[in-house]
């Protein structure tokens, strides 16, 4: 995800090019499908490991029989189908935000179209925030089941190591949080290649599997699925809570648009991955009507005795490799969240200048912490199943409402061309989850209580920024007003100041405090906005709008996209509407640090404010997230109730 250079080059070329820039094109389309294979399918990649042997002895098995084996091969194709193929990859990865997608890319573009119907996008802003912290349930549990599934393969070729099983996927996990500060660029050029070695692995074992039975073939028939549900309705509904599992990692396709862009992915899937899958699934399948003795683990049963420790090393690379992803894109999704306003500022390091790599030490820790406890807690991965359908399920059927509103709203679909498409999806993915519902006794619960804590705390977080603003700016006083009267009661000193604020009115604290103690002014004031816009990334032309009130008073606006890294200095040092050019050494930045007093106030419940509060004492230094000079720094303390 964050592993990989964002590259403007993956459009597609207009008609008429020379045949060696096509040639070219093509060129790049097939490295980046290649890369695309080891970031962005990890996960859905992985699936094989484990959700054949749950559908069939998991928390709600079914029998193993023709019937029930070919009806569940029949209907995790056209899942695959319907969900990945159609939906994601032709569909929804059309609704990008400039190239970017995920679900609050989608929300930013969203707002742009709905800017006239408040209430209808808040209700769109409050599901894309949901689906963004069943999100981060997902990036909790995909570690830990991926991993786990993978040398559980141990106790299968070996029964005396299952104790060592658990002991090692904590090992294996601490190493991969803790090599995440150091940055992965370097290996990272490898996952393409090792997730191609890994997906013509079990597409080779699921050839010889259908060799020898080659009749299961016919399992992809759509008619063997709902011939299954017709003749076990209850026993096929259940299952579904573990055929999802064929299907999770489809939001990462869209997620990961901007880094690959389109024809990479959509290549990826329909050239590599979703053909490996369809023959290992079917292999898994001949396997085990041949031999129901290899339910224990139809994955690793596929291999021939000579090729089980190969098998468990490309697949342990595999797991290791989705997780890395998982943790990259939850890095991605936080730095997104932060510059929408979701959640408080947060540390962010650059692991690579080449590579653009971040790392965001709060969310790592905390990510490593949950995994390790997942672990410690179900010990296996088909009891950590039971929790991963939830998180994955309410995400996709979250998509379809926003999906509806981009048809509608973005796309002017008419109703009688979205309706029967969107009442498509809507019945696949609201079954999916009403079977996933079933497991929450079991393990579900947890993607659930982590998903509302998390909605929970970014709601409060965007909620309380927006009545610190709204209070903010009916005590202040506008900017020409105060530069008129400052301009003769306070002596002026050598040097710029500029003054953050986050209202794009009024006079901040930092310069009323300044005044009123310091009694100084400097030669030249800026009261500095940055803002934040409903796109990745925002042209240099347009970076910053300059506003004088004479008295050398100016309001500056730096813009910034929301995928974009806000460096204030460099920024302003390409500013030239504001006086001289600004020389950060005769430059110093004035920041407000405000001190929250639980109030009576409506517009936040007591509990939400505690919290807040909380929020905003552990948010990062601003100086470190704008990037300012740690010398040329000075934070003046205010209180506020809200």
């Amino acid at each position: 995800m964050s592993d990989i250079v964002r590259d403007e080059t993956v459009s597609t070329l207009p008609a008429g090019l020379p045949a060696d820039q096509h040639r070219a094109h093509e060129k790049n389309v097939l490295k980046l499908a290649v890369g695309a294979i080891g970031v962005v399918f990890g996960d859905i990649g992985t699936s094989p490991l484990y959700a054949m042997r749950d559908t069939f002895a998991g928390h709600h098995p079914l029998p193993l029989d023709e019937l029930h084996v070919f009806g569940i091969i029949s209907l995790m194709f056209w899942s695959m189908i319907i969900i990945v193929t159609v939906k994601y990859v032709t569909i929804i990865m059309r609704a990008d935000n400039r190239g970017e997608g995920g679900s609050l890319a989608l929300i930013a573009l969203i707002q742009g179209a709905l800017r006239k119907d408040k209430r209808g996008t808040r209700y769109v802003v409050l599901m894309g925030v949901f689906a963004t912290a069943l999100f981060y349930g997902d990036s909790m549990i995909t570690p830990a089941v991926s991993v786990m599934g993978a040398i559980e393969g141990l106790a299968v070729y070996s029964p005396g190591l299952k104790d060592v099983v658990v002991p090692i996927v904590m090992v294996i996990i601490v190493g991969l949080f803790f090599i995440q500060s150091r940055g992965t660029a370097r290996v990272a050029r490898l996952f393409g290649p090792v997730m191609l070695v890994y997906f013509a692995t079990i597409s080779v074992l699921g050839i010889a599997s259908i060799v020898r039975m080659p009749e299961v073939l016919a399992a992809l028939s759509p008619h063997y699925a709902i011939t299954m549900f017709i003749a076990d309705p209850l026993r096929g509904f259940l299952a579904m809570g573990a055929a999802v599992l064929a299907v999770t990692g489809a939001e990462a396709l869209y997620a990961d648009m901007g880094h690959f862009g389109r024809p990479p992915i959509r290549v990826s899937w329909l050239v590599f991955v979703l053909p490996a899958l369809t023959i290992n699934y079917l292999g898994q399948a001949a396997l085990l009507l041949r031999n129901p003795a290899a339910l224990e683990s139809p994955f690793y049963y596929l291999a021939p005795q000579w090729f089980q420790w190969p098998l468990l090393l490309i697949a342990s690379m595999a797991a290791v490799i989705a997780s890395q992803a998982v943790i990259s894109g939850a890095f991605s999704v936080t730095q997104q969240a932060i510059q929408l306003g979701f959640v408080p500022r947060m540390t962010i390091k650059h692991t690579s200048e080449t590579a653009g790599q971040i790392f965001i030490p709060v969310v790592n820790w905390a990510l490593m912490i949950a995994v390790l406890v997942l672990v410690a807690v179900f010990q296996r991965s088909s009891n950590l199943t039971a929790a991963y359908g939830i998180a994955v399920t309410g995400a996709m059927l979250i998509d379809n409402f926003l999906l509806a509103v981009v048809l509608r709203k973005l796309w002017n679909w008419s109703w009688w061309k979205a309706a029967p498409l969107l009442t498509l999806f809507f019945v696949l993915d609201i079954a999916y989850l009403a079977a996933n519902l079933t497991k929450i006794p079991d393990g579900g619960w947890v993607p659930l209580v982590m998903g509302l804590i998390i909605f929970t705390m970014l709601t409060t977080w965007n909620r309380g920024r927006a009545l610190m603003r709204q209070n903010m700016a009916v005590e202040s006083i506008p900017l020409g007003v105060f530069a008129k009267s400052a301009h003769n009661s306070a002596a002026r000193v050598p040097g710029t100041a500029v003054f953050m604020a986050s209202a794009h009115a009024g006079v901040p604290s930092a310069l009323l405090h300044n005044i009123k103690h310091n009694k100084v002014l400097h030669e030249r004031v800026v009261v500095l906005t940055v803002v934040i816009e409903d796109v990745p990334y925002v042209a240099d032309t347009h970076r910053s709008s300059v506003e004088q009130f004479g008295e050398s008073f100016y309001r500056v606006k730096l813009h910034f996209g929301f995928l974009e890294e806000t460096d204030v200095p460099r920024a302003l040092m390409e500013v030239r509407m504001c006086g001289e050019t600004f020389d950060m050494m005769q430059t110093s930045f004035f920041l407000s640090r405000q001190t929250l007093l639980s109030a009576d106030k409506p517009g936040m419940a007591l509990w939400r404010e505690k919290l807040f509060a909380w929020m905003l004492r552990n948010a990062a230094s601003a100086m470190e997230f704008f990037r300012l000079p740690t010398n040329r720094v000075v934070e003046l303390g205010s209180q506020l109730k809200i």
